[in-house]
């Protein structure tokens, strides 16, 4: 690769923790422009490397060189959850010396938003309103604005009260306000409910600098990604090109690898055995060739194994009754404020169905009502008979962190009976990649991926014909997920599954229920794929798409008088009923255009034509945005 133009780079870089080494001798180079997805199994390293990049952890062998004047931002995996701050304060840390001014500039501007005839805020604002031109910092002013806008965050909200995707999004805002040239992400779409991820998508691949990101999430990762990066006992390989094509890649070469192993194994056995021939082999014995035997036991000894694979299977139960669960006109809702407002579905033996909506439109309510669990405010609810349930909640209250794995899935015992055949648990815990001194540990010492396959393994060493899965797939990584998606396919009983993963709805649910932000259920036939087509096409998925009101900074001259509604003028009505029509338009071409900057040969092109198509990109969401700002002037007329 050539060195032109390289942002960062690895060279010969080694670091180890204990005896594990987690980078060992490797290089990497990053170039500008490009989206780089860095994978591996949960535990070899990828968090050590993003921090390794961002200078929060040092190598103890090799550089890591980054180009003078190259800014690096890192998005965290983990985001503080008693953040007392509002949101625009956080986003507006991203700017170092400017941050506090703004802060107090927008809180000022707030203040007398609400309180214009106040000449004491009118004082207080103004003077720090020549502050921020004193110190140059409209420019960073814009920039929070516009994170805010694009994130979809609530400037005003504390982030200690945000949901956690809320609190990811406003520390992406942090980073991103700062413009740097390397953007480092780490799980950025742990949390996120579909809308939110696709939003993130958008802004990812039209971000002019260079991004590593980590993700298990392949439909993420197909979309933006120009190259991954492979993290694998210690090794990094490169796979130019999509996430498929690396899939593919990598198949063929663990088929090689595995052959060449088993031959070299075949070979070693048979110098072994001549090294253990009569006293008369010994004596005439090649010295060169005991050497090579030496070498070749050390070599052995050194190689490390590819680490294993869950096996996953489920304990099958007496079949369940035909209907398992019947919806009629459902209402619910808590103290008086409506989650579900209707639904009605049936769902009989053998069905799959996923389960999607933003966050907090009442998905797992949605499970709960299905099941029994909670009683609707209206309308009717009917389960089946001989249902035997094994439900995986999100939250994995299941688990006790005061005992150990084992005793979270057989207290007491050594021997689990799975499938009518009875095991040690160790052994079955193995199954599930719990090593036996891990398999004796607390709970609480577990990462939130051991602690995702420590449930999936209590669940399943129960006969179950009705398997609920609430969010399962957070924490786990993408061979997990494969695994657990062959499983639910070979699954003959009833499937009902939440997830904000969209490859993993399309590969297991044949029917989908979408909860639309007013709280109707929409029943749909397909995967997530399938239904969101159908659920476009509806009044209701338009409505959604539109952006909320978010009130602006009141500059002084409008802070004189509060603002009265107003008819629009013949001109601005016609205005009104096209705008809907070239927003869709300005949408529909933003969509190719964000879809030939993803290609993965789109950074091969020459610089000058990649500059000048990634201006036409920003030139076009520019577009977009002021079409929106005007469509919410108009929805929203006041007297000026």
């Amino acid at each position: 690769m050539s060195k032109k133009g390289v942002l960062l780079q690895v060279d010969q870089g080694s670091l180890a923790y204990g005896h594990v080494a987690l980078l060992d001798e490797v290089d990497f180079v990053l170039q500008p422009g490009e989206r780089v997805c860095l994978v591996g199994r949960n535990g070899t390293g990828k968090s050590t490397l993003l921090n390794v990049l961002s200078c929060e952890a040092t190598l103890d062998s090799g550089v890591l060189r980054i180009t003078d004047g190259v800014r690096v931002a890192k998005l965290a995996q983990e985001v503080p959850a008693d953040e007392q701050a509002s949101v625009y304060q956080v986003v507006a840390r991203g700017l170092g010396d400017h941050s506090t001014l703004l802060s107090e500039y927008h809180a000022s501007a707030q203040a007398l938003a609400d309180h214009p005839d106040d000449q004491q805020a009118m004082t207080a604002f103004e003077r720090l309103q020549e502050k921020v031109e004193a110190a140059g910092a409209w420019d960073g002013s814009q920039r929070i604005d516009a994170a805010i806008s694009r994130l979809g965050l609530p400037s005003e909200q504390a982030l200690s009260d945000c949901s956690g995707g809320v609190r990811r999004r406003a520390m992406l805002g942090q980073a991103l306000v700062s413009e740097p040239d390397v953007l480092l992400l780490d799980e950025p779409t742990n949390h996120l409910d579909i809308p939110s991820i696709e939003a993130l998508e958008a802004a990812i691949a039209t971000y002019s600098g260079a991004v590593v990101f980590i993700t298990h999430d392949r439909t993420f990762a197909d979309a933006l990604a120009t190259r991954i990066v492979e993290l694998d006992r210690g090794i990094l390989r490169s796979y130019p090109g999509s996430f498929a094509q690396y899939l593919s890649r990598k198949e063929q070469e663990l088929e090689v690898e595995a052959q060449a192993n088993a031959q070299f194994d075949k070979e070693l056995a048979a110098e072994e055995a001549w090294i253990r021939e009569g006293i008369k082999a010994r004596r005439t014995r090649n010295e060169g060739r005991v050497r090579r035997l030496k070498a070749m036991r050390q070599e052995r000894a050194e190689r490390r194994e590819r680490t294993g694979q869950v096996s996953l299977a489920v304990d099958g139960a007496e079949r369940s009754g035909k209907v398992v669960a019947e919806l009629e006109g459902v209402r619910f809702g808590y103290e008086q404020t409506p989650i579900i407002r209707h639904c009605s579905t049936a769902i009989v033996r053998g069905d799959r169905v996923g389960i999607v909506g933003p966050n907090g439109s009442g998905k797992s309510t949605l499970l709960k009502l299905l099941l029994g669990q909670l009683q609707p405010d209206g309308g009717t609810v009917r389960t089946g008979t001989k249902l035997q349930l094994a439900y995986f909640d999100q939250e994995r209250e299941q688990l006790d962190e005061s005992l150990s794995v084992v005793d979270n899935v057989v207290e007491g015992s050594d021997t689990i009976e799975v499938a009518g055949r009875r095991r040690h648990v160790i052994g079955y815990l193995g199954d599930f990649l719990f090593p036996a001194a891990r398999a004796r540990s607390p709970v609480s010492t577990l990462s939130g991926g051991e602690r995702n396959r420590l449930l999936l393994a209590k669940l399943f060493a129960k006969p179950a014909n009705l398997l609920v899965l609430d969010e399962p797939t957070n924490d786990l990584d993408v061979e997990t997920l494969e695994l657990l998606e062959s499983l639910l396919s070979e699954f003959e009983g009833t499937l009902l599954l939440v997830s904000h993963d969209r490859s993993f709805l399309d590969a297991t649910v044949t029917s989908t229920l979408v909860i639309d932000p007013e709280g109707h259920v929409h029943d749909f036939v397909g995967g997530y794929s399938e239904a969101m087509e159908q659920f476009a096409k509806l009044p209701i998925a338009r409505k959604a798409a539109a952006p909320a009101v978010r009130s602006e900074v009141v500059k002084p001259a409008e802070a004189e008088k509060p603002a009265r509604a107003r008819k629009l003028g013949y001109r601005e009505q016609r205005e009104l009923a096209a705008l809907p029509e070239k927003i869709e338009s300005l949408e529909a071409q933003l969509g190719v255009a964000q879809a030939q900057v993803s290609d993965p040969s789109f950074y091969k092109q020459p610089e000058a034509e990649v500059a000048q198509q990634l201006k036409a990109l920003a030139d076009l969401e520019q577009e977009l945005e002021t079409a929106f700002a005007r469509w919410e002037a108009l929805e929203n007329p006041a007297e000026k």
